[in-house]
């Protein structure tokens, strides 16, 4: 049972609170009055106040805030095992949660007559903050609250999340926090996804994100974090039905904004802002949103202490500075900027290089048309990206830097059909026959790309340069490889690079990098230059990105074939064998 709830069971208690005048707002919440990132709270006040018969319980949620850091620890890095001492705004949602009662009508078991117990208002939390606030931290010190401090016997826990990996997160800082509690510890058998509690017979579970197998649980605490990801509601609605039993189950759901294409997450938070502008009528729901607006300025500090109320704790503000200066000019880097730390639901794709930065990755030696002399016995690693019959073939040679040179030279060729360059230009609007004139561009006979070209090509490449692997797309390309092999190229240098982010995410982000720093030095080549101006990025649920062919405007086959030529040279620093990181069947294989 709650071990500070006030119970009464006789009529005219009940009458009494709900006679009661409306609850002023305490000092605590009084001090945010101008504050506009806890209007939430404001709200919640009020909210809870009209409930019928509600009442605020001043002396436990001073109680709890008081026991608070005697109870849990933080766990990680710096703070590890420092008492976990309530920040304003964390002190505002537990008072809230554990300090506004109201009455509900029961059937006493043991009499089986009519009663009156007090219960809490709110059961269900959605948290809304940016990355790095504690956000999992709090969620965990909140599920052993009413876990084990305020347990029931028999009582049920269970925290889940898109997965059990992302799940256990919570899971394992429960954990360090009992062991950083004398009595819990003693209370309690911690296993790999479970605590067990010896006094109450109590279960606190880790649960898988499938939708499989969450029926008939009698949950007391539920636990889910980073609603963004979900993939549908099936596990939280689950849960919440096996609730009915209990007195006064609790729901503990946290996150930060994700992309606009993430369904679920989206309803989760259209949801949340219905409670809080009152389209939406559920007293029972505490939702606390962190974030910056629509039309705040990203770079305004003023707009980062905003949203993020734990700021200078965690993150710091030199953190937020230099992340912020990383986005500048970077559109997929403000993309994420504008997610992670101002709880903004972002695009899911963006602009990826900003054409300035791509043009000052120049002039460090010769231009594109001497680098095949200049690079000449270099140490290389390629990748092609074979067209359709009719679209632009790319072949690009990326050379790591030599104590010579401390650049990353980039080599490109491509190739369109002879027969259909003029029509293309007329249609594309794209001055591919002055590339042609110039040698940028190059055309095979007829009207589709003969791949024996590239296959030359490749072969040349072998010969020119000290080459030590070709990556490639498995899609259209079997003849190719094929052919390449027969003509003497050993299969294992030909490193089969399927397209799906979880491929090509790490290559991208070096190669963004490279761009970014000035690292690397493309010569010049106005194919590739056209190619990186259209180069457009998707993003997974964790804002890892990868280029997206079909939703940029226009071709970027250079630019894939850059990303993945960069990825080879990084994963043959590390790797022994050039294969392993790639050659895997369960990679995705789109390219969208």
């Amino acid at each position: 049972m709650d071990a500070f709830a006030a119970t009464a069971t006789s009529r005219s208690a009940i009458e009494a609170a709900a006679n009661s005048q409306l609850w002023p707002m305490p000092a605590w919440l009084t001090e945010f009055e101008d504050d506009e990132a806890y209007a939430w709270a404001r709200t919640a006040w009020e909210k809870a106040s009209k409930v019928p018969g509600a009442w605020f319980d001043h002396a436990k949620a001073e109680k709890v805030v008081e026991l608070w850091p005697t109870w849990f620890v933080l766990t990680d890095d710096r703070f590890a095992g420092v008492p976990f001492r309530l920040l304003p705004w964390q002190a505002i949602v537990v008072r809230l949660l554990v300090g506004w009662k109201a009455p509900t009508e029961v059937i006493d078991p043991w009499t089986g007559k009519t009663k009156f117990e007090h219960v809490r208002v709110f059961r269900r939390l959605m948290l809304w903050i940016p990355r790095k606030n504690g956000k999992s931290e709090f969620l965990a010190a909140l599920a052993l609250l009413f876990f084990a401090i305020e347990g029931v016997h028999g009582g049920q826990g269970f925290v889940f999340a898109r997965d059990e990996k992302q799940a256990t997160v919570v899971l394992r800082k429960m954990k360090a926090m009992i062991a950083g509690n004398a009595a819990l510890q003693g209370d309690s058998q911690v296993h790999a996804k479970s605590i067990y509690l010896k006094p109450t017979a109590a279960l606190f579970e880790v649960l898988s994100g499938s939708e499989e197998g969450k029926h008939g649980k009698s949950p007391t605490v539920i636990a889910g974090d980073e609603m963004h990801e979900w993939r549908s509601r099936e596990v939280e609605t689950t849960l919440r039905q096996g609730t009915g039993t209990r007195l006064q189950p609790i729901e503990l759901y946290a996150s930060t904004a994700g992309k606009k294409t993430s369904l679920t997450g989206v309803a989760l938070w259209d949801e949340s802002l219905a409670i809080l502008d009152g389209r939406v009528d559920d007293p029972s729901t505490l939702v606390v949103l962190f974030a910056a607006g629509a039309d705040d300025d990203w770079r305004d500090e003023k707009v980062w202490r905003l949203a993020n109320p734990s700021l200078g704790l965690s993150p710091t503000i030199a953190f937020l500075r230099r992340e912020a200066a990383l986005a500048v000019d970077n559109p997929r880097a403000e993309a994420h900027f504008r997610c992670y730390h101002l709880n903004q639901w972002v695009d899911g794709t963006a602009r990826w290089i900003n054409v300035k930065k791509w043009d000052a990755c120049t002039g460090s030696g010769p231009g594109w048309k001497d680098y095949p002399a200049f690079l000449r016995g270099r140490r290389c690693f390629g990748a092609f990206d074979v067209s359709s019959t009719q679209d632009v073939t790319a072949l690009v040679w990326v050379f790591p830097p030599t104590d010579e040179d401390p650049h990353w030279r980039v080599l490109s060729r491509f190739w369109v059909p002879e027969l259909t360059l003029a029509q293309r230009v007329k249609n594309d609007r794209v001055t591919y026959d002055r590339w042609q004139k110039i040698g940028a561009l190059e055309t095979t006979p007829g009207d589709y790309v003969d791949q024996n070209f590239v296959k030359t090509a490749v072969l040349e490449g072998f010969e020119q340069f000290d080459v030590e692997a070709v990556g490639y797309d498995p899609w259209n390309a079997s003849k190719l490889i094929a052919d390449l092999q027969a003509d003497g190229v050993d299969p294992d240098r030909l490193v089969l690079m399927r397209q799906g982010i979880q491929t090509l995410g790490e290559p991208s982000k070096h190669f963004e990098r490279l761009v970014y720093s000035g690292q690397l030095d493309h010569g010049g080549q106005p194919v590739l230059r056209w190619m990186a101006g259209n180069a457009v990025v998707r993003f997974d649920e964790n804002l890892n990105f990868a280029p997206a062919k079909k939703r940029s405007a226009e071709k970027i086959d250079g630019i894939v074939a850059g990303v993945m030529a960069v990825g080879l040279a990084h994963a043959g620093e590390a790797e022994t064998d050039p294969i392993s990181p790639w050659d895997d069947p369960t990679y995705s294989a789109t390219t969208g």
